[in-house]
């Protein structure tokens, strides 16, 4: 029986920020990745200010850009919504996403001025893609989404969504990318499969291989193949990546260092509590001793006040001091 060989394509691998970036900035992709995630079709969408935020070379953390999406509703109408997205590589603590967050509440160019009603702040969905697992969650794609309810635990839909409370709230997609696993079961899956590391070169973590026929007359997946296929032939890209390699690799030798000083520290703390607990044993005996010589002297103290009562019982019977210590030496 002839079987087909698989036709296999060599891309850039996403999952570096460098080519994240190169991804995102095409309005047809991120359109493409965006609706996906959102199961909303996006109908346009525009980087905002503060793209690409990673700080330095020495303090890479986090990999963000900011969207401003018209998202298509149920309805048919389109509304506008702010998409904070945020990539990393590490186990990042999470006042990091927190205080990102926090400063694109306070950002006045996310706020919406109405002539009819105060400002209120743009509908914010925060898109968290992980390098790392998040405790023992086990899907790799998570949706939060916020509920309303009375006092007495009934669902509130009459009159949202509004924009006041909208302003005040956001929900989040948590995306992890070692969960992902290789099976197509939905778009966003053929989306994601894209940054699923088990695709990976054996040889060459830089380089992904693909099976080009999973992504055949889908335009828009083909699109992205095409786009990350340039990335692998850019040069600059190439380097990025080496340097990404670089900083990560001084990250995770940090870390080893940390850990095995850590593990020095832990012995001797080790250590120092067993000689501890032989120091109180010693303690203890030494206590015991000392509690037995109390108690020996407390006897020899009985038994001296006991011969002097009975030495002056004798001198009251008129035996001399030179007859008794004849008579106590026998």
């Amino acid at each position: 029986m002839f079987r087909r060989k698989l036709m296999i394509i060599k891309v850039a691998n996403p999952i570096y920020d460098s080519v994240f970036k190169y991804l995102m900035e095409d309005e047809r992709i991120a359109k493409t990745i965006l609706s996906a995630l959102l199961k909303k079709e996006v109908v346009s969408v525009k980087i905002r200010r503060n793209e690409y935020s990673n700080g330095t070379r020495n303090n890479i953390s986090m990999f963000r850009i900011d969207f401003g999406a018209q998202i298509r509703q149920d309805d048919g109408s389109v509304r506008l919504i702010l998409i904070e997205l945020q990539k990393t590589w590490l186990e990042t603590e999470t006042l990091r996403f927190r205080q990102y967050l926090g400063a694109q509440y306070a950002n006045p160019e996310n706020m919406v001025h109405d002539e009819m009603r105060p400002p209120y702040g743009l509908p914010m969905v925060a898109v968290y893609i992980l390098g790392h697992k998040v405790g023992n969650i086990d899907v790799p794609v998570l949706y939060v989404n916020h509920k309303t309810y009375d006092y007495d635990g009934n669902e509130v839909t009459e009159g949202l969504p509004d924009p006041f409370v909208d302003s005040l709230i956001h929900s989040s997609i948590i995306v992890q990318i070692p969960l992902l696993h290789g099976q197509i079961n939905n778009r966003l899956d053929k989306v994601l499969s894209v940054f699923d590391q088990n695709n990976k070169e054996k040889d060459n973590q830089h380089v992904m291989e693909l099976n080009e026929d999973l992504y055949t007359g889908d335009a828009d997946m083909e699109y992205i193949l095409h786009r990350l296929l340039m990335a692998s032939t850019d040069a600059q890209l190439r380097q990025d990546m080496n340097v990404e390699d670089e900083y990560f690799k001084a990250i995770e030798d940090r870390d080893t260092a940390i850990m095995s000083r850590d593990k020095t520290i832990k012995e001797q703390d080790g250590k120092i509590k067993e000689q501890d607990g032989k120091i109180k044993e010693q303690d203890g005996k030494i206590k015991e001793q000392n509690a037995q010589l109390t108690q020996k002297n407390a006897q020899l103290t009985q038994k001296d006040a006991q011969l002097s009562k009975l030495k002056q019982k004798l001198r009251e019977q008129g035996l001399s001091d030179e007859d008794i210590e004849k008579l106590m030496s026998k």
